[in-house]
């Protein structure tokens, strides 16, 4: 029995095989967008990593300057002040090494 329509037989094979060919030629839409989007996600969160660092610190400063205060002033009952604010400040450096190792900035 011979096929009646031998360029429908042959067309879907010469396009399978072509197709790695012209998809080799040109880059899929959007790759040099993603690479550039990723390059400004690390910058953006290693800012943002270093600001919760920052802030970290300056809690922990005003936290010691509050303790100071509230010692001098004759309140000698500071334990829970000292815990609240030691585990905030631990908690924002914590945050900050979490950040920098989720999106791995170095």
């Amino acid at each position: 029995m011979k096929f009646k329509y031998p360029l429908l037989k042959t067309t879907p094979v010469v396009f399978f095989f072509a197709l790695p060919f012209l998809a080799t030629a040109q880059s899929p839409p959007g790759i040099s967008e993603f690479y550039e989007v990723s390059g400004e996600m690390h910058r953006w969160y290693f800012s943002l990593s270093d600001l919760v660092l920052v802030l970290g610190a300056i809690s922990g400063i005003l936290g010691g300057l509050r303790v100071y205060a509230n010692w001098q002033s004759g309140k000698h009952h500071i334990d829970a002040q000292v815990m609240g604010w030691f585990f905030s400040c631990l908690f924002f450096s914590i945050i900050g090494a979490a950040l920098k190792a989720l999106f791995g900035v170095h």
